[in-house]
């Protein structure tokens, strides 16, 4: 059985209610799934998973949450090599030219660990509506079959 992790940071419940959807649509596919807030995890949680997940908010004009700096730091330190990792995250389409950013920022981040693309990255302004939870569960059967391929 696959396993995932799922690292949220959340101000306002949006990316803890899309972690909720991602880990409950790999669950469905039978994939083992645990999900932690940012402040409460660390890069060498995704040691020991198949499926590296970051659900992330962009403050401001597309600053990373505070808390969420020292992580994204660390994840382009990490050896991720043969895991799949996903990048999904809520914004404000008010601000145009950053929207998400801090989603592409933590995309860029798993590019330098070696860890293989397992499905693009979701973008869901401000909370998650039925089409987001349809584009969330699509993105979280890639991961899953991504993973099985490997």
């Amino acid at each position: 059985m696959a396993s995932a992790k799922i690292i949220y940071a959340s101000m306002t419940g949006n990316n803890e209610e899309i972690a909720d959807i991602v880990s409950e649509a790999l669950e469905n596919l039978g994939v083992d799934v645990d999900v932690s807030e940012i402040s409460q995890a660390d890069t060498e949680d995704f040691a020991d998973v198949d499926i590296c997940i970051v659900a992330t908010y962009t403050y401001g004009d597309g600053e990373l949450p505070d808390e969420a700096v020292d992580f994204y730091e660390d994840l382009q330190d990490e050896d991720l090599s043969g895991k799949v990792y996903g990048v999904c995250g809520s914004g404000d389409t008010f601000y145009d030219d950053s929207f998400g950013k801090s989603v592409d920022d933590f995309a860029a981040a798993f590019e330098k660990t070696g860890a293989t693309k397992g499905a693009d990255i979701v973008k869901v302004d401000l909370e998650a509506e039925e089409d987001d939870i349809e584009h969330l569960e699509a993105f979280a059967k890639s991961l899953a079959e991504k993973a099985a391929d490997m």
